[in-house]
């Protein structure tokens, strides 16, 4: 989350109010993240998420809010986007799309032991059967086509040793979505970006997952892939977490087992997520934007997490 456009206390106050949710009673910018502007906004009938969509088109961005509707409808702890009186859930501010959503319970984690990742993996596995008969089609939009545009492009800013891992890295992902098993691999809806920041939590107890503007159809194989690339690793080295590893797949393999060419495919794919955010990353860096609210990612996160799955490819156990 960031804040890239000031919204004023009135301007807020008069989109809630449309919305039948209450008056305001506060307003915050959020911190975190890198692509929307977002506010927390209380009022005397709840506590709510508001979100201007900075890159994200009016076009784009009924697959994302439509998504989320859907999982809420099925019981998916995520948020729900509020709909005015002619049943809308896109909005428009300061010449904007934007969408307000109800605020999540807890905190997230960001130090999460196995219990809070089989947490993770076992709601993710309902969110994935949840959304098989969703409408909405979509492709992810940082997924491989995004990855083959962007890598030239990033290649001046690289030394020798990472120009050579990352074009070997795309090469082999190339490779991978060519053949018979990647094919066969089940997909559907996908959070694609589902990190320890996206998730909330009281104490041990899941209470939902937020920001799906990242959301495509993909692989199931590549949501759990990111996942393990950030709940089940140490964060300072990229090395994977086998205790944590197996505690999220077990859980989630309670509620969608997976598939032969799932288990086979697994090593390929945690290389696949280690690649896309650290494509993403280096390719915010290269292109900033100013934000009165901006945390900005590291890349090296994701190069060496990627490094440490060529040594240490991930598997399944048992």
């Amino acid at each position: 989350m960031a804040v890239f456009t000031d919204v004023s206390f009135d301007e807020a106050a008069d989109l809630l109010h449309a919305l039948g949710l209450g008056q305001l009673q506060t307003i915050k910018g959020c911190s975190g993240g890198i692509e929307n502007t977002n506010y927390f906004v209380d009022t005397d009938a709840g506590d709510y998420v508001l979100t201007l969509f900075e890159r994200l088109t009016s076009k784009q961005l009924p697959f994302y809010l439509n998504l989320m509707k859907h999982l809420a409808e099925r019981g998916i702890p995520v948020p729900n986007p509020a709909a005015d009186a002619r049943g809308d859930i896109l909005h428009n501010l300061k010449g904007k799309p934007a969408a307000v959503v109800n605020k999540l319970r807890g905190q997230s984690q960001l130090a999460p032991d196995a219990a809070h990742c089989a947490g993770v993996g076992s709601m993710l596995a309902r969110m994935h059967l949840a959304g098989r008969d969703f409408a909405g089609r979509q492709p992810n939009l940082r997924g491989l086509a995004w990855w083959n545009e962007t890598v030239p492009v990033l290649l001046p800013q690289l030394t020798p040793a990472q120009s050579s891992l990352i074009l070997g890295e795309l090469a082999y992902q190339n490779h991978v979505a060519a053949s018979s098993a990647y094919k066969a691999l089940p997909r559907g809806p996908v959070h694609a970006d589902l990190f320890r920041d996206n998730v909330m939590f009281d104490g041990h107890q899941l209470t939902g997952f937020f920001d799906f503007y990242f959301a495509g159809c993909d692989t199931f194989l590549f949501d759990i892939s990111v996942c393990l690339n950030d709940w089940c690793v140490d964060l300072a080295s990229g090395a994977h977490d086998a205790h944590k590893a197996d505690a999220f797949l077990a859980a989630y393999q309670s509620e969608r087992p997976l598939t032969a060419h799932e288990r086979a495919l697994l090593p390929a794919m945690t290389r696949a997520g280690a690649l896309r955010f650290w494509v993403s990353r280096l390719w915010d860096l290269q292109l900033p934007r100013e934000a009165s609210v901006l945390k900005p990612h590291d890349p090296a996160q994701f190069e060496r997490v990627l490094r440490q799955r060529l040594l240490q490819p991930v598997v399944l156990a048992g």
